[in-house]
């Protein structure tokens, strides 16, 4: 301002034209430089190309390192009024790593409560209150999966005031979130935070065994049986009723069959059997009632499935009897007997039920090829005769 004043006072033409034009220089110098950090600003704080095109994220309005300058500091916590702590550490390493960190995502796009310090004062009272209100937060660019999840057994368990169900972070993470599915053996240990007793069962059977032990991809793993977000349970009766479709998933595809020695048969004659056709005639009639006619798992086991040749399995000759006598409490020491093992009859399996096939295979298609070549013949002949007669008259 005194420079201006100096230059305005000033008597000398010449002075006041040098003076102003280096002003005005030195203001377009200022302007432009303002307009450059805000452009910059701008395309810093909303990185479009980053996003992947099925999310919508928010405007980031705070940029990380404005919330790691804090948050990155170790043993960072605070008391919950229910005693707990509350640890409220990030470490920047892992963060960058995960799934979000890799696309530059902002802190401030899942905490949109948040926009300057000091905060607000939470609201949770505990870590699981605390939980639960930010977990719905994932619906702002997961809206597909987080709809999807609402009519899973989990959300209907939280409705029912069971806290402890799952919610999203629960299964994902929150800072360290990474592909969920890689390795493949991840995911049934994901579920192992909540269901340990099950998961002990799934580990020992043919299907854990093989996926955790091995990393055979071709077995299945609990979501390829219970889904991913609209997880289903084995509590609802169209879940059991439908159960076989989902053993058809593997149990029918030849090639997979093939690498591992397993006939398609296992399935097709369970199928065609009584108690696979009533239970397709329920699918189809009644879906929502339940049905008394045992499904594949309730003969082979759910979570603890072992190969028909092992000592404990629940199919294997010796251990058949007790199987069968869930349903046929009466069954006798030779019931089981009349059990083809979902073989089709062969030579090998089962020879006297295969030439008796062989012999009713021959024996109808003769008999009524027989009776309609007689009633074709006696037609033909009744015809003939009747012809005659007309022309004899």
């Amino acid at each position: 301002m005194v420079r201006l004043k100096e230059i305005f006072s000033s008597k000398n033409p010449a002075t006041q034209r040098t003076s102003l034009t280096k002003a005005a220089f030195v203001l377009g110098f200022v302007l432009l430089g303002v307009i450059a950090i805000q452009v910059w600003g701008y395309f810093k704080v909303v990185p479009v190309a980053a996003q992947p095109a099925q999310f919508s994220p928010l405007v980031q309005g705070v940029d990380n390192e404005t919330c790691l300058a804090c948050h990155n500091t170790p043993g960072l916590r605070i008391t919950l009024p229910s005693g707990e702590l509350l640890y409220l550490t990030v470490d920047r390493e892992v963060y960058a790593s995960s799934v979000h960190g890799e696309l530059d995502y902002a802190c401030v796009q899942c905490h949109t409560d948040i926009s300057s310090f000091p905060h607000r004062p939470l609201m949770a009272t505990s870590r699981r209150q605390f939980t639960l209100q930010l977990y719905r937060s994932c619906a702002e660019c997961h809206q597909n999966e987080y709809e999807a999840e609402l009519d899973s057994v989990h959300q209907v368990a939280l409705a029912a005031g069971e806290t402890e169900a799952a919610v999203c972070t629960d299964c994902h993470g929150a800072h360290d979130i990474s592909p969920p599915d890689q390795p493949r053996s991840r995911i049934p240990q994901t579920c192992e935070r909540c269901h340990s007793q099950i998961f002990d069962l799934y580990r020992e059977s043919v299907h854990g065994a093989a996926l955790i032990g091995e990393g055979n991809p071709d077995v299945p793993s609990c979501i390829d049986c219970h889904e991913v977000h609209n997880i289903e349970g084995p509590s609802t009766g169209p879940f059991h009723l439908f159960s076989p479709d989902i053993c058809a998933r593997c149990h029918v595809d030849p090639e997979m069959m093939a690498r591992y020695d397993i006939s398609t048969d296992v399935f097709d004659t369970y199928v065609a059997d009584f108690h696979g056709t009533t239970v397709e005639l329920f699918q189809a009639v009644a879906p929502g009632q339940e049905t008394n006619k045992p499904v594949c798992v309730d003969c082979h086991g759910v979570h603890d499935m072992q190969p028909t040749d092992d000592p404990e399995s629940t199919v294997i000759k010796e251990n058949l009897l007790p199987t069968c006598q869930k349903c046929h409490p009466d069954a006798t020491t030779n019931f089981p007997n009349s059990w083809l093992n979902h073989y089709r009859p062969s030579l090998e399996h089962s020879p006297l039920v295969y030439f008796m096939n062989l012999f009713y295979r021959v024996l109808i298609p003769t008999m009524i090829g027989g009776m309609l070549l007689f009633a074709g013949a006696d037609t033909s002949r009744r015809l003939l005769n009747r012809r005659k007669e007309r022309h004899h008259e």
